[in-house]
Parts: C-alpha cells; sequence; structure tokens
C-alpha cells in the first residue's frame, strides 16, 4: 500500500462499518447510499490487501486484520475531530448517538433516568443500550464502538487502579462508582424458608437459580460457598435478571438478586427476601470507559446523565409491599448487572 495516495475519506467510511456492522446503517450515518458505501470498501480493500469485511447474518463482521486496525484508525479520527472541532457540543441541539453496555438489571435502574434526561435537555440525543457479556469490559471497550460500560467489574477496576501513570494499554481507561450495594437471598412470597431465619444449611438444601452470563452452573455465589466447604443445587439458569424473578416468582426456586432491582421491576408484591447467611463482600457498581472516548464531544456530557441517573436510581417510585424488600434499604442492588452471581 502507498500510503500518500490513500483517500483518507475512505477511514471514514471503514471507522463507520465497523462500528454499525450494517452497510445500510453505516450510509444513512454518513449521509450516503449503500452502494457508495460498497465502493468505498471496495476502494480500501484493493489498498490494504484485505477483505475488512464478510457477509454474516443481516450485517457483516470485521475480518481479524480490519478489528487490529479499527482502534487506531478510530483514535486518529477522534483526534482530527477534537482538533477541528473541540467541545462542539450543545445537548439542546446534539443529533449524537452514544453506546452503553450494561445489563438488564442495570438498565431497569437507569434507563427511565436517562430518557427523562434526554427529553428534557437533549431531544435530539440517540442512546443505544447492549447487552454486557463480560466482567472486564476493558477489551470491550477497546475494540467496540462503546462509550461507557458500567456494571460489576473488581478485577478491571483493581487493574486500572494499579497501572495510573503507566503507559501501556491497560492505563487507558477512566472509571467512577456510581453506586455501592449488598446481595440478597430472593425467593417467592410463601416459600416454606420465608417463616424462619435463612441458616446455611437450609439455604445450601434449597434448589437455586443463578443468572450466568455464559450458560455455566457454577457463579459467583458458588465460589463463596466452595471457601465454605458448601455447594448448592442449580437447578436452573438463565442470562437475565427478569427471567430470573419471574421464575422465583413462580416456584420454589431461590436466587441471588438485586434488593433495589425487584424494587425498580414493580414485582415486590411477589417476593420475600432475606440476607444472605454467610459473608459477601459488597459490590461496587462503575462505569468505565476507555481514554480515547472521553475527549469525544458530548462524553462529559453523558457521564454526568449517568451519574445523575444512578442517585434517582437508588430511590425509584415504586413501593415495597409488606415485608417482601424488608432489610433491603438504600440497597441498589446492580451488582448482578455485570457479575454478582452470574459468572461470565
Amino acid at each position: 500500500m502507498n500510503f500518500r495516495t490513500l483517500d483518507l475519506n475512505l477511514l471514514r467510511v471503514f471507522d463507520e462499518v465497523m462500528a454499525e456492522k450494517n452497510l445500510t446503517r453505516a450510509a444513512r450515518k454518513l449521509s450516503m447510499t449503500q452502494p457508495a458505501v460498497s465502493n468505498a470498501l471496495r476502494r480500501l480493500r484493493d489498498a490494504l490487501g484485505d477483505e475488512l469485511v464478510v457477509r454474516s447474518g443481516h450485517g457483516v463482521e470485521p475480518t481479524p486484520a480490519a478489528r487490529q486496525w479499527w482502534p487506531a484508525v478510530r483514535d486518529a479520527l477522534d483526534q482530527l475531530r477534537n482538533t477541528f472541532a473541540p467541545g462542539e457540543f450543545d445537548p439542546t441541539e446534539s443529533r449524537a448517538s452514544f453506546t452503553i453496555a450494561m445489563a438488564d438489571a442495570t438498565a431497569a435502574l437507569l434507563i427511565p433516568s436517562m430518557v427523562s434526561i434526554i427529553e428534557s435537555e437533549a431531544p435530539g440525543v440517540t442512546l443505544r443500550v447492549q447487552p454486557l457479556t463480560t466482567r472486564d469490559p476493558r477489551v470491550l471497550l477497546e475494540t467496540q464502538d462503546i462509550d461507557l460500560a458500567i456494571g460489576y467489574f473488581p478485577v478491571a477496576i483493581a487493574a486500572i487502579g494499579s497501572s495510573e501513570g503507566q503507559e501501556d494499554s491497560i492505563g487507558q481507561f477512566g472509571t467512577e462508582q456510581l453506586y455501592s450495594s449488598d446481595y440478597i437471598c430472593v425467593m417467592r412470597r410463601g416459600h416454606p424458608l420465608a417463616s424462619a431465619e435463612l441458616t446455611l444449611d437450609a439455604y445450601c438444601q434449597a434448589d437455586h437459580l443463578l443468572v450466568s452470563f455464559s450458560g455455566r452452573p457454577f457463579g459467583f455465589i458458588d465460589e463463596a460457598l466452595a471457601a465454605h466447604k458448601r455447594r448448592r443445587r442449580v437447578v436452573l439458569t438463565v442470562n437475565q435478571f427478569f427471567t430470573a424473578g419471574m421464575v422465583v416468582a413462580n416456584s420454589n426456586l431461590l436466587t441471588v438478586l438485586p434488593g433495589h432491582f425487584l424494587a425498580s421491576t414493580g414485582m415486590g408484591y411477589a417476593f420475600e427476601t432475606r440476607p444472605m447467611p454467610f459473608q459477601l463482600p459488597r459490590v461496587n457498581i462503575d462505569s468505565v470507559w476507555h481514554s480515547r472516548r472521553a475527549h469525544r464531544p458530548g462524553h462529559d456530557w453523558l457521564r454526568g446523565a449517568i451519574r445523575r441517573s444512578a442517585r434517582h436510581g437508588r430511590t425509584p417510585p415504586y413501593a415495597a409491599v409488606g415485608g417482601g424488600l424488608g432489610g433491603v434499604g438504600e440497597s441498589t442492588e446492580d451488582a448482578l448487572a455485570a457479575g454478582g452471581d452470574r459468572h461470565p
């Protein structure tokens, strides 16, 4: 490839196609026709000697070489934007689109308030929420078009903190703790174990439901039990907290779910909750972003809006019925939103 003759406009097309993984959506974002996007990709393929993307389902998937090149291309384009249009963000006029990775429990707490903020402050802004599939979001943030990842990331947060001031890639992230919470045991109202204090023996003898990203029937709670030389029987594994709540409300299975998340579902009447019968660490819910995104116009506004949504999400206008959520208090258990009892 002769870089001196490369049309740099092709890199903007490449960046948008990589972000959207769909030629039609990329064309719309670029205000181009789909044939024009296809032609630009063909020219870039010829210049770079790689296919760049291959068809997959209703979109396209990048080749290994394209995955390798994209972060550097995106960094370069972001630097150019910030050089020629520094700080260019007015929420009342912006048509920016932001992408956040989070689990359904997190979204249940944060997104209602975020929508209110967008409606009142930034009516032209759009927000995309995609599933969180890992407890370490660094690779996700480095390789995909994501502005923020929100959830329970103990390993990643510790690594980022220990690498501050270093020049390697692991230090190129920002973090902010949004809130902290505790795990609680959840069962249906009228469950046989709801009439007395929940003991460790009773907990281990019961049947359980596990929320798991990967589908593995062994999670964070099982690791904690193993430290006590105990185990439980996981009857069912699901990948969403709302599904878990519906199943537990209609069965004798126990699960570990976000306490405050239960209130936000409006299903508090269906549950009894108990403190966990063994010691578990408190869960910190963090927002994490790649440093190259921090200078994107509107990123400061987005982080501030999430911060405000987290404060509002800790006190949602849902009433807990009876003693079903007793003892949860201000627990904003988004813990499982990106970790918790689920194990990626």
